[in-house]
């Protein structure tokens, strides 16, 4: 069973951990980071040069706070200023809509036109306008854009009935995930509520079969996700840095995406996440990132 560990070791802190650190919740200054493994918080760029050293950068998100999806482009642009040989990885797009991402890169397409190409309102419910500055930029700095997504049918048929009852090919090129560690399996049941959705009864426990759907599901996007950073990665000599745009739950302790990444060799990972409180407990944020930026406070959610 391949584990990822949590807290998990950072490829990217310099500083010493800070054995006498206060583990109340400390001040988290606005524009700065902290750095789980060493108790520290630095600036912008400190962290940034040595996200740009990895061959992934995993930056999370909550999907209707516009303040993140700023944050984001603000930690893309400055990735490509530091690794110019970069592609940016999206969460919302199935891998069939890849065409479209070229030809927008290619300035082939209006933003009306390329919406209505990779059918938005189908394949994510949220107001464009949201992500819109992100896809911008990629095809303003012609930055190539991954599709990393797989379409729901697969997702629903890998928690229905596993992997082994789908056939090779309507796996989209995707391969079986390495099994979620039991630290992983109880972060999903205490995320999900024990899989007590769309008026499903609640499983016992992380370890009652009756989870496992969920498991399964959550990991095929897990899955799908790392198979389209490594196989783009692998197409490319030099392989290029890639930033990955993925809700949090994904990325969060080293569990998810990072996970798989590792199992299919790419260890060179690290992620980076925002927050929004003006305090940080360091006890609850030990694994949780690599670093974890502290924004401003955000405008209200997007319907």
């Amino acid at each position: 069973m391949v584990a990822a560990p949590s807290p998990r070791p950072s490829p990217m802190t310099e500083a010493s951990p800070d054995t006498n650190a206060d583990t109340d919740p400390r001040p988290h200054p606005r524009a700065t980071w902290y750095v789980p493994a060493g108790g520290t918080f630095e600036p912008w760029a400190p962290v940034l040069r040595r996200a740009a050293e990895q061959d992934v950068v995993l930056l999370g998100e909550s999907h209707d706070v516009a303040e993140i999806h700023r944050w984001q482009l603000h930690a893309v642009a400055a990735l490509h200023v530091l690794r110019p040989n970069l592609a940016v990885g999206f969460e919302m797009f199935p891998r069939d809509v890849q065409p479209v991402l070229d030809r927008w890169v290619a300035g082939l397409y209006d933003t009306d036109g390329f919406l209505a190409a990779v059918d938005w309102p189908a394949i994510w419910g949220f107001d464009p306008a949201l992500y819109l500055p992100l896809f911008e930029f990629c095809r303003q700095q012609m930055v190539p854009m991954i599709a990393l997504n797989c379409r729901r049918g697969l997702v629903s048929a890998v928690g229905c009935d596993g992997w082994e009852a789908v056939p090779d090919a309507a796996r989209e090129g995707i391969t079986p995930p390495a099994p979620a560690s039991p630290a992983y399996r109880r972060y999903l049941f205490a995320a999900t509520g024990g899989g007590a959705m769309g008026g499903r009864t609640a499983a016992a426990g992380a370890d009652d079969p009756a989870f496992a759907r969920i498991v399964r599901a959550q990991q095929c996007w897990d899955r799908a996700f790392a198979c389209a950073i490594a196989d783009h990665r692998a197409r490319l000599d030099p392989p290029p840095l890639v930033a990955g745009i993925i809700g949090r739950g994904h990325l969060e302790h080293g569990f998810g995406v990072p996970a798989q990444l590792h199992d299919l060799g790419i260890g060179r990972t690290c992620v980076l996440l925002p927050a929004i409180a003006e305090t940080i407990d360091p006890a609850a944020a030990a694994g949780l990132a690599d670093a974890v930026f502290r924004l401003d406070a955000p405008d209200r959610p997007t319907s």
